[in-house]
């Protein structure tokens, strides 16, 4: 059974992301949500655990896509309605990118 990690409100956050793992090709995938600490993507086959990667995922703010990019952490991938969802916690936000995610959750 699956317990909840999350440790910050999250809202939800429907946009294009990209995963690379080290030494991978880069994985394109869905946001599902996100928080001040970590976010959900969806992808169709299962991620790895445990090992860190760069992420990165878009933001609309004021009617402009902005891109974040992160180091983070896979904690958890589950199957979930016919795809995999994929829990990562954020390692490395730099200021812009606390400031762009800080609005966002407004």
């Amino acid at each position: 059974m699956f317990n909840e990690q999350r440790t910050s409100p999250r809202k939800v956050l429907k946009a294009r992301a990209l995963v690379s793992f080290d030494g991978a090709a880069p994985l394109a995938a869905r946001t599902v949500d996100v928080g001040g600490n970590g976010l959900c993507l969806t992808y169709p086959q299962p991620m790895p655990t445990g090992g860190d990667c760069a992420l990165s995922f878009e933001v609309s703010l004021e009617g402009k896509l902005h891109t974040i990019r992160t180091r983070s952490k896979a904690l958890y991938c589950i199957f979930s309605n016919g795809e995999y969802k994929i829990g990562f916690q954020f390692l490395s936000l730099d200021l812009p990118a606390m400031t762009l995610l800080a609005k966002y959750m407004r």
